[in-house]
């Protein structure tokens, strides 16, 4: 076994909330021509016929207002640009006519189209470039957060593409019970009580044994008492607590950006600041969905999942078959055990890659699991180092 994977035994997954891979890291192909990022040519037609291109023009707060529409008929539109034949192809050319539909403004439409400069994100920008950075990490679903994040869970949504919270057709067990089945630790840290986990309900049956706060993450990983698998939700909400207000960290549109930058570091830090468990953990960053916001990579098709979303649940005249993934996203995986400015290209990766990775490194072979999950990439290969590395980033937080 390589050496960064003997000594592997913690795996973390950071997800954030929607934001697509160009819009948040499209500006680093000017850094590293390897990364599938922008090249400030793309663009989309609005509604009054005229080209809008790319931007890095996005602000940390105060322009995606209203939030982007990103159910499963607005993606299908961003996608496929209203193309309703049954031979279509994905050409990324809708976002702005979608994101018109929700006030009839065409120049909040064309806001759509901004992105980040990589100044404006320094924490994940940095990551990205001292560590592993996909290429190709999609969404599951080309639909919101809850069937998005039911496929990290349980590497399926049980042919769910909206935001319903009950799953009556759960078959496969979720990657916290397999492993609590084999008697290995696995936790799910929401922020706080007032910001717990949007999650399906039937996680919520074991809150005992799988929950746990921030601050106990942040403890746990001071004291190395990280289990096996954990993962962090930010906040989801502005809200008071005893110590103060705290606003939301999650980025979801039009949270503050900045904050989300804050958070993630808060993570990252919390690992790389224990010198014991530094080594022994691999930090999965990425995000649930795209958020509406434009990418230029057009979803591949998949293998189909073993279930399907009916006509009135995609609002589209046309079933899902689950063989096709949704929009690009951010994704960075960071350890001391990969190579500085890792692009990893050419293999395509998904949430149901998540639980894949999880039940391969801790369980083995696995077989009640769902055809998506069974088919998708894992990402622990990129722990190939012969040793470990002695100088990686700290962030200054305030």
């Amino acid at each position: 076994m390589p050496p960064g994977l003997d000594a592997l035994e913690h795996i973390v997954v950071l997800m954030m909330e929607n934001r697509s891979f160009d819009h948040m890291l499209g500006s680093l192909k000017a850094v590293d021509p390897r990364i599938d990022g922008l090249t400030g040519h793309e663009f989309n037609i609005d509604t009054t016929g005229q080209r809008v291109f790319v931007q890095p023009k996005a602000e940390l707060q105060g322009q995606l207002n209203p939030d982007p529409d990103h159910h499963f008929a607005a993606v299908d539109l961003q996608i496929f640009d209203g193309d309703p034949s049954p031979h279509r192809v994905p050409t990324m050319g809708g976002f702005v006519k979608s994101y018109f539909n929700q006030q009839r403004d065409v120049q909040q439409s064309r806001k759509i189209m901004y992105t980040f400069p990589r100044e404006k994100l320094p924490v994940l920008t940095t990551l990205a470039l001292e560590f592993a950075v996909f290429n190709s990490w999609f969404s599951s679903v080309p639909g919101p957060t809850l069937c998005n994040r039911a496929f990290a869970h349980y590497g399926t949504s049980f042919g769910h593409v909206g935001m319903e919270i009950w799953y009556a057709n759960q078959v496969y067990r979720s990657i916290y019970e397999r492993l609590l089945d084999e008697g290995l630790p696995a936790r799910l840290y929401y922020y706080d009580v007032a910001s717990s986990t949007m999650e399906v309900v039937n996680l919520l049956q074991d809150q005992p044994k799988i929950f746990g706060t921030f601050d106990q993450f942040l403890h746990d990983c001071q004291t190395g008492n990280l289990p096996a698998y954990s993962f962090v939700e930010p906040n989801y909400l502005d809200h008071d607590t005893d110590h103060g207000a705290v606003i939301a960290g999650d980025q979801h549109p039009d949270h503050h950006v900045g904050e989300g930058e804050r958070f993630i570091a808060t993570v990252y830090n919390a690992i790389r600041l224990n010198a014991d468990l530094w080594p022994k953990t691999a930090l999965l960053i990425t995000y649930d969905e795209h958020g509406g916001i434009y990418d230029h990579v057009p979803p591949p098709n998949c293998m189909p999942d073993a279930f399907h979303a009916q006509p009135d649940k995609t609002h589209t005249g046309r079933p899902f078959f689950f063989d096709r993934l949704g929009v690009r996203v951010p994704a960075v995986l960071v350890s001391p055990w990969i190579p500085r400015g890792t692009v990893v290209g050419g293999r395509i990766f998904e949430h149901a890659s998540i639980p894949a990775t999880v039940t391969e490194f801790f369980l083995g072979p696995y077989d009640a699991r769902s055809p998506r999950e069974k088919d998708a990439e894992t990402f622990l290969d990129l722990l190939s180092l012969p040793e470990v590395r002695t100088h990686t980033p700290i962030f200054q937080l305030s």
